[in-house]
């Protein structure tokens, strides 16, 4: 290209954007070698390795005011002129949230660029409608001061997500190159996933594998569905582990894709919903004309017994793959032991 963004040098220092936010502010010096093709403001700090951060972000960035260019605010088509001196100010994510929260995650391992968390039950992710405190986000803020902003100001550090009444295993960035960098191994289908599900049912075959699409549902806005004609791929293998002879099975779920509810969409519409679901799974009806005993094992359920067991990936900075695993929480363990001490199951391993 004609204009190339050689001899940059930035200047690092702190500066008071509020009366109680400090932001970590980074100072480039543009310089022009070629007067072929202009430079504009955006281009040139996304290519940047220093700033490190996806274009879109740095737009957001420029139209929020938090870039100024020889101390004036510029559009993101600004083209730059030599010696302009850009300033960029990172506003930290926890400035959105009135105050960190001391939520309870398990921590399976930390490092310089990522952080693996065991999510309990019951805990949102990030803050959503209805959500706008007790977040798994603002757990995350209390123990980090530094978390990757490339998930935006609401999802500092999250790479990917967990339904609230999920348990098990997640990813989170600390850096933006390690999010960028984890991002693309989950869009890719590079991740290795295996969740443990309890589900209704006598499952048959040993094993098998789900390929249908799942799209929003057009009505119920909150839910997904299949939809063979508009849905976006979809794949889940899975494993029997155990069968209970009260219509039970424990399997062990490796989805491929990662699309919103997709392992519970996919087991209901085999047939076999995952106990304890109360969007996709059995209702009142079918609850009455069961025997007491099935009720009683069911009282145990109080949230959809899934839980993401094992993730796998490619670590940001050794380049090497890495694995974590999360045990089973106490809800599931208690409720498998019962259905161990209460029946005769036809198959069971070593869980």
């Amino acid at each position: 290209m004609g204009r190339t963004l050689d001899n940059i040098s930035y200047l690092t220092g702190r500066g008071l954007l509020s009366n109680r936010v400090n932001a970590v502010q980074k100072t480039f010096i543009f310089h022009q070698s070629s007067p072929d093709i202009d430079v504009r403001l955006d281009k040139f700090l996304s290519a940047n390795r220093d700033v490190d951060l996806a274009r879109s972000r740095v737009q957001n960035l420029i139209k929020i005011g938090a870039v100024t260019v020889n101390g004036e605010k510029k559009k993101p088509s600004y083209q730059l002129r030599p010696g302009d001196r850009i300033r960029v100010s990172f506003l930290p994510p926890s400035v959105l949230f009135e105050a960190s929260e001391n939520i309870e995650f398990g921590l399976l391992y930390e490092d310089n660029s990522i952080l693996v968390v065991n999510k309990p039950p019951g805990l949102v992710v990030h803050p959503s409608a209805g959500h706008h405190t007790g977040t798994l986000v603002h757990g995350l803020l209390r123990k980090c001061t530094n978390l990757s902003s490339f998930g935006g100001p609401v999802r500092p550090g999250i790479v990917h997500r967990l339904d609230r009444d999920t348990s098990g295993v997640m990813v989170v960035a600390k850096t933006d190159r390690a999010h960028k960098f984890l991002a693309h191994q989950f869009k890719r289908r590079e991740v290795k996933k295996e969740y443990l599900a309890l589900v209704h049912g006598n499952v048959e075959k040993d094993r098998g594998m789900m390929d249908l699409p799942i799209r929003r549902h057009p009505v119920k806005r909150k839910e997904m569905h299949i939809s063979l004609l508009e849905g976006r791929t979809a794949m889940t293998q899975w494993e029997v582990i155990s069968v209970f002879s009260l219509g039970f099975s424990l399997l062990k779920i490796s989805p491929s894709t990662g699309r919103t509810h997709q392992i519970r969409v996919h087991m209901a519409y085999m047939g076999y919903p995952v106990v304890g679901d109360g969007v996709y799974g059995y209702g009142k009806r079918w609850w009455k004309q069961q025997s007491s005993i099935v009720k009683e094992a069911l009282t145990l359920a109080k949230r959809q017994m899934l839980h993401a067991e094992l993730l796998g990936f490619v670590h940001p900075d050794s380049m090497r793959y890495v694995e974590f695993q999360a045990p089973l929480p106490m809800d599931m363990v208690c409720l498998l032991k019962w259905l161990n001490e209460n029946q005769k199951p036809k198959m069971l391993n070593n869980l």
